[in-house]
């Protein structure tokens, strides 16, 4: 019985974020880690508890997690005093979490595809986003909601390192790219920390991050968000060349582009969120 494992400090729920926690648990409804869903299920306390410290999250707060898993870092969501909405695409799970966490009153579960459903009624208030993101669709979901226009406030991710670097990687670096103009036109993002494997089970074969992406307008005016993005997504299409090679292959105006006021001999590296800006403004108009 789930009872019999370790309490939670401070809550009279067992802790599910433990090696022979989850071991039991995974027994107990014969699972397994599924690879195809990007499935590590978490079993350190210590970093949930330093990722529901990076959310700061006040008692009543309404924070969607996406990809529940068997609710490791939902509990830690939960005992903080959070309202949590978990999406999670495994069917065989709900049934699993309805049981690892019975007795959480602040505790809805959505079942299905998150790319799929409509966010914005789901989660109609400000809210934060906390989530282990599976890596074989971190770009996607990071995407969907940052460019949604949703009332999130604070996204708190789990990523591999090599996204968590390009989603905070700046102008002028070789991983510099579009994730990185994405997240930054909408938010100040940073590296929390670091997680290593042995927090996994099972281990993955590489270091995760925690990215801590505090959600705000753009700084400045983007005359079409749409054709911004189309734009920043042509320029690093080939970041080999020069902006106006990459562009005019992606068939924009090669006229626009050269009376830009940008210099079409660099690179997408090179330029700044206000460059990309200017740049689509001009080859908007």
């Amino acid at each position: 019985m789930l009872n019999e494992l370790v309490p939670c400090p401070l809550s009279l729920h067992p802790l599910i974020a433990d090696p022979s926690a989850t071991k039991h648990i995974l027994r107990r409804f014969k699972l397994r880690a599924v690879k195809g869903l990007g499935q590590n299920f978490l079993i350190d306390a210590q970093i949930v508890r330093r990722i529901v410290e990076a959310a700061e999250i006040s008692p009543g707060e309404d924070v969607l997690e996406i990809g529940a898993g068997i609710g490791s870092l939902t509990q830690g969501l939960l005992e903080a005093g959070a309202n949590v909405t978990a999406i999670e695409l495994d069917k065989k799970l709900p049934a699993v979490l309805k049981e690892t966490l019975a007795g959480y009153e602040n505790f809805r579960l959505i079942e299905g595809d998150v790319l799929k459903i409509n966010l914005s009624e789901l989660m109609p208030k400000a809210f934060k986003v906390a989530a282990n993101l599976p890596y074989y669709i971190t770009t996607q979901i990071l995407l969907a909601l940052l460019e949604k226009n949703l009332p999130v406030t604070k996204i708190v991710t789990m990523v591999q390192r090599e996204v968590a670097e390009r989603m905070t990687a700046v102008p002028n670096s070789k991983i510099y790219g579009a994730l990185s103009v994405a997240v930054r036109l909408r938010s100040q993002p940073r590296i929390a920390f670091d997680v290593e494997p042995k927090s996994f089970l099972p281990p993955p074969e590489i270091t995760s991050s925690v990215v801590v992406c505090d959600v705000r307008k753009p700084p400045f005016e983007i005359v079409d968000e749409e054709f911004f993005t189309k734009v920043v997504r042509a320029a690093f299409a080939q970041r080999r060349k020069t902006l106006l090679n990459s562009l005019t292959a992606s068939g924009f105006n090669r006229e626009k582009i050269l009376t830009s006021g940008i210099d079409s001999s660099l690179r997408a590296e090179n330029l700044s969120l206000e460059d990309f800006a200017k740049l689509s403004a001009a080859l908007k108009s």
